[in-house]
Order: structure tokens, then C-alpha cells, then sequence
């Protein structure tokens, strides 16, 4: 399984950006998909997550600006950061949490982070 990630970058306060993630493989049924971010010298925390049902899930900062959709047809979750804030920067890492094809066990995969900066 791989996750494959894309967006990010450099913008401004206030600005937006989008990521995309895209799950590829021997995937047999996705419980839920989410995104983690890390900051040096912090832990990894949830920004958001999309389960299969289509609930989500997010951390108090980003409620109101950042929003988290799920293309199930193409194992795809996309995040989309708006009014983004220097706070915001960190290196932004897409999770699933999935059973692989013939099996009833789940477990998280990870993508590699892509780095969100925003800074004027």
C-alpha cells in the first residue's frame, strides 16, 4: 500500500492551499483517512480525518478554516486549508487506516509528509 501525497507549500497569512492524498495497492476496505502534521519540536497531531461513513473530525485550530472530503471511489482525501496562519506551518502527513484485500485486519499506513510554510 502507498499513500501518495501532494500540495503544499509557501503562502501567505490568510492564503489557502490544498492537499491531496491518493491510496494505492492491495486495499480491500478503508475504515478512515486523515491528516497529521508536525511542527520541530512538537508531537504529531490530528488536523483532520474523514471516516467512511463520511464523519469528520477536527482539531479545535483549524474548525472553520480547513475542510477534509473523501473521493471513496478513488481512495482520495483531500484537505483544504483556507485563512491559513504562521501556526499552521508544519510538515503535513496523510494517514489511512485500512484492511488490506482478503483480510479483516486494520492497521495505519502513512504517506510521506509534505511541508505546509505559511509566512510572509
Amino acid at each position: 500500500v502507498q499513500l501518495q501525497a501532494s500540495g503544499g507549500g509557501l503562502v501567505q497569512p490568510g492564503g489557502s492551499l490544498r492537499l491531496s492524498c491518493a491510496a494505492s495497492g492491495s486495499i480491500g476496505s478503508i475504515d478512515f483517512m486523515g491528516w497529521y502534521r508536525r511542527d520541530p519540536g512538537s508531537t504529531r497531531e490530528l488536523v483532520a480525518a474523514v471516516r467512511s461513513g463520511g464523519s469528520t473530525n477536527y482539531a479545535d485550530s483549524v474548525k472553520g478554516r480547513f475542510t477534509i472530503s473523501r473521493v471513496s471511489a478513488e481512495n482520495t482525501v483531500v484537505l483544504e486549508m483556507n485563512s491559513l496562519r504562521p501556526e499552521d506551518t508544519a510538515l503535513y502527513y496523510c494517514n489511512a487506516y485500512l484492511a488490506l484485500r482478503g483480510s479483516n485486519s486494520y492497521r495505519p499506513y502513512w504517506g510521506r509528509g509534505t511541508q505546509v510554510t505559511v509566512s510572509s
